[in-house]
């Protein structure tokens, strides 16, 4: 049951969005330390459009903030705006530190509203995967409420980044991560630009049936970055951002590389290597299925650039060693 729940939510993250050993994480950059206060002086009242196309005014930067997806935590704290966080989504669970943060729930889209009005808090950041009616609700209680969009490229990213530091006094350390992913972009751009050749992959979502997986559509995050990484979704050509993708056509592409997102949920190379009829996929017979930590590519937040880095050293090892 919580599998097909965490895979709705990550489904519909990536909707509204637009590897040998599972990666591991980089840590937040030396320039936004996570416990840090806001560096900038506090403005008077000040007004900023959010992804809903409201203005939302905040008499200074938001010292108590309520985080209501994993993305927006991950970004505030990359900010270095941690101290200021004083209450998380359930699912909420890097960097290590955020679970010691108030849990308000989230589960079904359902959050403890008692517990965030309990909070007091003077921003509640909400993210891509909230609808507009909860930030309604949210207003009617009496709080304020900043929606940020899903990002659809990295330089979208880069500007939500931007924005959580406007929003929490941080724009400095904001503008140094930017400047340092941008960095690490780049350096993946210079090696990939070149190739002639781009390997064929399949990202796995769900196989619960293994005759009809899902895998990643045109327009999600997996799909750019696999793309910006030196390969080929052959997802790119199915209908809908997520889709179910049969075993017959899983042979015809026959993708030389499969990417197991679903391996937090038990999959293994092992286990695709035994399904009946996948032994006829060249990456299965080539041993080239690799788990991955899906958090890379599914949450909106700076760690993206982390999974771009996981997928060109996993698609093009001769290059990244």
């Amino acid at each position: 049951m919580f599998r097909k729940f965490a895979f709705a939510l990550l489904a519909l993250t990536m909707l509204l969005a637009a590897c040998g050993p599972a990666a591991t994480p980089s840590p937040l950059p030396p320039s936004a330390p996570a416990t840090q206060l806001p560096t900038s002086t506090a403005p008077a009242p000040f007004t900023l459009t959010d992804g809903l196309g409201r203005q939302v005014t905040l008499n200074g930067f938001a010292q108590r903030v309520v985080s209501l997806t994993p993305a927006t935590t991950e970004i505030l704290f990359a900010v270095g705006a941690a101290s200021q966080v004083v209450g998380r989504d359930m699912f909420s669970d890097y960097p290590e530190e955020a679970k010691a943060i108030a849990d308000i729930g989230g589960s079904m889209g359902e959050y403890n509203l008692e517990a965030i009005l309990t909070l007091q808090p003077d921003l509640v950041l909400a993210g891509g995967i909230n609808p507009p009616e909860l930030v309604a609700s949210l207003e009617e209680l009496g709080l304020t409420v900043y929606f940020l969009p899903n990002p659809a490229t990295l330089e979208e990213l880069y500007a939500n980044l931007e924005t959580v530091g406007s929003l929490t006094g941080h724009e400095a350390e904001a503008a140094a991560l930017v400047g340092s992913l941008q960095v690490r972009v780049a350096a993946v751009d210079e090696k990939i630009m070149p190739l002639s050749y781009a390997p064929t992959v399949y990202y796995e979502l769900d196989a619960t049936n293994p005759t009809k997986p899902y895998t990643a559509g045109p327009g999600t995050f997996v799909d750019l970055l696999i793309a910006r990484a030196g390969g080929i979704n052959i997802g790119s050509a199915l209908s809908g951002q997520w889709a179910e993708i049969s075993l017959e056509e899983l042979v015809v592409q026959n993708p030389a590389i499969i990417i197991l997102g679903d391996s937090a949920y038990g999959e293994t190379p092992e286990k695709v290597s035994a399904r009946p009829g996948w032994e006829a996929l060249s990456a299965v017979q080539n041993g080239r299925i690799f788990p991955f930590d899906d958090n890379l590519v599914s949450r909106p937040g700076p760690r993206l650039v982390d999974g771009l880095e996981a997928l060109a050293k996993l698609l093009h090892p001769d290059l990244f060693k």
